[in-house]
């Protein structure tokens, strides 16, 4: 046991959990740097970036010139938290409509609602792919795809061995 709490980055209010959804920079023990959206995070201190960019130094081979900063565009990205050395702040939590709410309660107003769809649900009018191929067209016919106990119409089943005879190997019992 490391004497953490494992319930420490999940308490409100906690420092880490004031920073979601800022833009941070991430420095990684390789020296890489990582600018992105502050999405998620663990006990473990792994990181969700999301629209997230890569910054890394580049030696030059000559001692006269200097490093060449590299930056590449990655997208969502996941960081092991063990690789971490630091976290800075690089901008607010963006402003705009698509991370509020309804009603502007802020981007987790609605995090994790989910609506039932598939089986065990009827299909809901204006949900057209949970509703299956229209009737009669593709799929197997309604007698093919009635249980049958041994196999395919006309297919027999396994074959039997008279009565008395055991399998291949072993002795009749008599």
């Amino acid at each position: 046991s490391s004497g953490i709490n494992a319930e420490w980055p999940l308490r409100p209010g906690s420092k880490i959990q004031q920073h979601l959804n800022y833009r941070m920079r991430v420095s990684l023990q390789d020296g890489r740097q990582f600018v992105g959206s502050f999405l998620a995070f663990d006990k473990h201190m792994n990181l969700v970036l999301g629209d997230c960019e890569e910054f890394r130094k580049i030696r030059q081979k000559s001692a006269k010139s200097t490093d060449k900063e590299e930056k590449r565009a990655l997208g969502l990205v996941l960081l092991r938290g063990e690789n971490l050395v630091s976290m800075t702040v690089e901008g607010p939590p963006p402003q705009n409509s698509r991370q509020r709410g309804p009603g502007g309660r802020g981007a987790h107003a609605n995090m994790g609602a989910a609506k039932a769809a598939g089986r065990g649900m009827p299909p809901q009018p204006g949900a057209p792919g949970l509703q299956g191929p229209m009737h009669g067209v593709g799929g197997p016919s309604p007698g093919m795809m009635a249980p049958n106990r041994f196999g395919p119409p006309g297919y027999g089943g396994p074959p039997r061995m008279p009565m008395g005879m055991g399998p291949p190997g072993m002795r009749p019992r008599y």
